[in-house]
């Protein structure tokens, strides 16, 4: 049976309800706590597994944190996608007297206030591969835990290890958690705490925005069910065209995969991804598309990894002698880009598209942070910005990749991508172009990459005027990015930077071989 057929909430049978109040009896009732964070989903979940064998009632909570939703990471189009997933996770429970509650208040406070009504055991939660400031929450409800001896058990995340000593043995850890036996629930063996309404009423928090509740048709919806959907999708049908249409701005919305806010938000775990691709290998018509995909589900986890590894990249180079290097803030610059008004068509489309999507596929990514980074000469710590764009925003992921695309690592190939060559190759016709740049359609095809280069003539032919029409690039392609080859490869030769390169790669890399999977 496949797996994400396997467990459905909908088909439990023997449930016992707890419903008592804590101002019922003088003794504080005992209960366990199961805290959802970036693992959205019944399926494979450690922390709801392990809960069910404590035979005490489980409270199951979710915590909008004011403090997290204001970070300089955060976008509406987040928390839309968890509240989506949070409903679907509710809809499992429909019918069942059963219910995931739901608060909006900052978790020191709603944990504080749990604990004088309850005598709360544990709380199970999986370990977060989070921003700085959600490390630095959790550190203190560590403290909080163990002054009210609380048991908090934390479970790894996919295939991140916490405290990693050395990567020589990482590779074999991966693979291990990836074919080991999911986390599926027994079905018929629960015991849910239903709180009191009046006093959940008082306890849950204002109420969310309508723009965090309401649907958008223009973003991926979130939940388990179209997470397995999605995958599902590209396993028997989207993969075939996966290795060809990776790169292409258009194609790649169909053809890739398009499960990485699943990942994300944790509607799905790695391992069913893994296990459930396995599944459809030996059958696929297309056994190279899925071993690309297959690796690129290591790289995820080997990125988030580092991350883990060294969460200071946040604020921080990764190489930490780039900390001297000063570019001057362009706000013009730094606004152009944000709004798709550059002047470069394929940057401008994929920025527009991006802000209204939330997606853009890998290469047009490492393009658009290449172009703000290098042809700008900006800094990357501006790229917050980004990270407010993708849905599928993983702070694990972005700033391993910001800096490696950035060059700031001082061991990755320096990667300045030249717009125009990408833009011809991956959007010959221009169709990526034209849906995000509308005002482009008024010119022939042999100028929807390089507008500028019309003439004054043909501009009055065609009734299209650059600088009105469409603005002029802001910068000089070629100028800026010799300029930038020029001061990277410059800086390479710095000793700092590459004493600190060696740290780098000892830290990161499996030293036994040398392999990396960058």
């Amino acid at each position: 049976m496949l797996y994400f057929m396997s467990t459905n909430l909908r088909t439990i049978t023997k449930m016992r309800m707890e419903n008592k109040s804590a101002n019922e009896s003088p003794q504080k009732q005992e209960i366990v706590i199961v805290w959802f964070k970036r693992d959205l989903r019944f399926t494979d979940h450690a922390p709801l597994y392990f809960a069910q064998k404590q035979d005490l009632p489980v409270l199951l909570l979710y915590c909008f944190e004011p403090s997290v939703m204001a970070y300089h990471d955060s976008d509406v189009r987040h928390w839309r996608f968890v509240h989506q997933s949070l409903m679907d996770m509710q809809d499992k429970l429909h019918g069942l007297n059963a219910r995931l509650y739901i608060f909006h208040e900052e978790v020191s406070t709603l944990f504080s206030s749990l604990q004088e009504h309850y005598t709360i055991q544990t709380i199970f939660s999986h370990e977060e591969i989070g921003n700085n400031l959600t490390f630095d929450r959790d550190k203190a409800l560590k403290i909080f835990c163990r002054k009210n001896a609380i048991d908090w058990k934390e479970f790894p995340t996919n295939g991140v290890v916490r405290r990693l000593k050395s990567r020589v043995d990482w590779e074999k850890i991966w693979k291990q958690r990836m074919e080991s036996k999911p986390c599926i629930v027994d079905e018929e063996n629960w015991k849910f705490l239903c709180l009191n309404s009046a006093y959940y009423e008082a306890l849950k928090g204002p109420e969310l925005s309508a723009e965090i509740t309401s649907a958008n048709s223009n973003f991926q919806p979130g939940g388990e069910t179209s997470a397995w959907k999605y995958l599902d999708g590209f396993l028997k049908n989207r993969h075939v065209n996966y290795a060809n249409h990776i790169s292409k701005p258009s194609l790649s919305r169909t053809s890739c995969s398009r499960i990485s806010p699943y990942l994300a938000y944790g509607n799905i775990s790695m391992r069913m991804v893994y296990q459930y691709t396995m599944q459809h290998y030996s059958k696929s018509r297309n056994k190279r598309a899925l071993t690309q995909f297959i690796s690129r589900l290591h790289w995820h986890c080997h990125f988030m990894q580092k991350f883990e590894d060294e969460c200071r990249i946040e604020f921080e180079p990764f190489n930490r002698a780039y900390a001297a290097e000063i570019k001057p803030k362009n706000e013009s610059y730094i606004k152009a880009w944000q709004e798709g008004q550059t002047g470069v068509p394929i940057v401008d489309a994929c920025m527009r598209c991006l802000k209204e999507t939330g997606y853009i596929n890998f290469r047009m990514r490492a393009m658009v942070v290449s172009f703000f980074v290098f042809n700008l000469w900006q800094d990357w710590r501006e790229l917050h910005f980004l990270a407010r764009q993708f849905l599928d925003y993983e702070p694990g992921i972005h700033y391993p990749q910001i800096h490696m695309q950035a060059g700031i690592t001082g061991m990755n190939t320096i990667r300045i991508y030249n717009p125009i060559k990408n833009s011809i190759k991956h959007d010959t016709e221009g169709v990526f172009i034209l849906k995000w740049v509308p005002e482009l359609r008024a010119i022939p095809i042999e100028f929807i990459h390089e507008p500028w280069k019309m003439s004054a003539m043909e501009q009055q032919l065609y009734d299209f005027t650059i600088g009105i029409d469409y603005p002029s690039p802001i910068v000089d392609l070629e100028e800026t990015q010799r300029f930038a080859s020029e001061k990277m490869w410059e800086s390479r030769k710095d000793d700092e930077v590459k004493i600190d390169a060696v740290r780098i790669l000892k830290k990161h890399v499996n030293t036994k071989n040398g392999k990396s999977p960058i």
